[in-house]
This record gives structure tokens, C-alpha cells and sequence, in this order.
């Protein structure tokens, strides 16, 4: 082979070598966003720590979220445990609800309807009794923003922290906010209603009916 055959045989391979190069990087530039790996789900900021939380948990001064009932509670929320937000402890989610009618009231802290309706499932609670279990879910990964929320509205009502979303991904709940999914003492699913409610009696209207309640 000539010496100017290898040289064209070189410049080839180096010019193949370069397309394949270009032609990768602009396959990884054009690649959607989209198929890139999401940032894991949590259910708190990493600022969220115990001693950051300390002082807008004082301010909430929430009531303490409800102890294991009877029985084995919604088979859908098996396996599910979340922070209680007023205190920081896990909670059995399942366990919690269980052998308690109870409404689960889905919320975040930026959802200006949630902060509307707040107060009326508070003065609802009020209202009803131990014979109903309000709880809430804040479905945002911010605690210190839930708690200072509720703190403003003056709203005490037991709170679960679910940043991921997992107890709507279990029962099903549409993708709005605020929802509310009414379960009897038996575990099941009363009713979801993904709407918001202006006052307690629009409450007592829609959820005591579904259980049996007197609001």
C-alpha cells in the first residue's frame, strides 16, 4: 500500500470517528427532558430538619394526629406511613382510620381554595364531634409552609405530611386540590369528591349523609 493510500485510508477513519462523536452529542442534546430520570419524590424539603420545624410546629400548635383504631383500616393504604406534622411522629396510616368514620381532607399550602375551605372543615369538625375524624393531607413536599399556613388560618386540625402523594395515588383521587375522600368505620371509601366546600354546612351536606353523622 502507498504511503498517500494509508494517509486516505487515516483521514477516513478519523472523519467516521468524528460523525459518530457529533452524531451521539446530538442525540443526547435532542433527547426531551422528559426521558431523563425525575428527581425522586419526597415527602419533605431537606431544609424541613426537626430543628427548622420546631418553632412553626409551636406556632401551629396542631391537635395530635389519631391513634391506631380497630381493626385493619383501608386495605388501599396498607403500607403507607407518614409524618404527622404537628410532631414529627410516623404514622400508620391505615391504623389511623381505622375502625373511625373519617374525612380526609387533600390540600397544599399554595392552593388559595384550600385555604378557604380550612377553616370550614375546622368549624366542621367542631361541629360533628368525635363522631367523625377530620384529617388533613398537605400534598407538598414544603412542612414549614403547611404549618405556617395553618397557623394564619388558625386551623389546629391533625395533619399528615405527604409530599409524594401516596394516599391520592391509593384511593385514586383525581389530581386536583382540595379533594376530599370520606371513608366509613368499615374502611371503605365513602365517597371522593374532588371539589372544594365554602362552609361547614356544605360539608355536613355532602359527607354526613355517606356515613351516618349528625354535623
Amino acid at each position: 500500500m502507498s504511503t498517500s493510500t494509508r494517509w486516505t485510508v487515516a483521514v477516513m477513519v478519523i472523519v467516521v470517528a468524528l460523525g459518530v462523536a457529533l452524531w451521539q452529542q446530538l442525540g443526547d442534546d435532542a433527547a426531551p427532558s422528559g426521558s431523563r430520570a425525575p428527581a425522586p419524590a419526597r415527602d419533605h424539603r431537606d431544609a424541613d430538619t426537626v430543628e427548622a420545624l420546631a418553632g412553626p410546629r409551636a406556632g401551629a400548635d396542631l391537635e395530635p394526629c389519631p391513634p391506631p383504631g380497630t381493626g385493619a383500616g383501608p386495605a388501599a393504604l396498607h403500607g403507607i406511613s407518614l409524618e404527622c406534622a404537628g410532631d414529627g411522629t410516623m404514622v400508620d396510616v391505615a391504623g389511623a382510620v381505622a375502625g373511625r368514620a373519617t374525612v380526609l381532607n387533600l390540600w397544599a399550602y399554595w392552593c388559595a381554595p384550600c385555604a378557604q375551605e380550612l377553616p370550614a372543615m375546622a368549624e366542621y369538625q367542631r361541629r360533628v364531634g368525635p363522631a367523625v375524624t377530620v384529617l388533613t393531607v398537605h400534598q407538598d413536599e414544603n412542612e414549614t409552609a403547611a404549618l405556617l399556613r395553618l397557623a394564619e388560618l388558625g386551623v389546629r386540625l391533625p395533619t399528615l405530611q405527604d409530599g409524594r402523594r401516596l394516599i391520592a395515588a391509593a384511593l385514586r383521587v383525581p389530581n386536583v386540590m382540595p379533594a376530599t375522600v370520606v371513608l366509613r368505620a368499615d374502611g371503605s371509601v365513602a365517597e371522593v369528591l374532588p371539589r372544594s366546600f365554602a362552609t361547614a354546612d356544605e360539608i355536613a351536606e355532602a359527607v354526613d349523609p355517606r356515613i351516618g353523622a349528625s354535623g
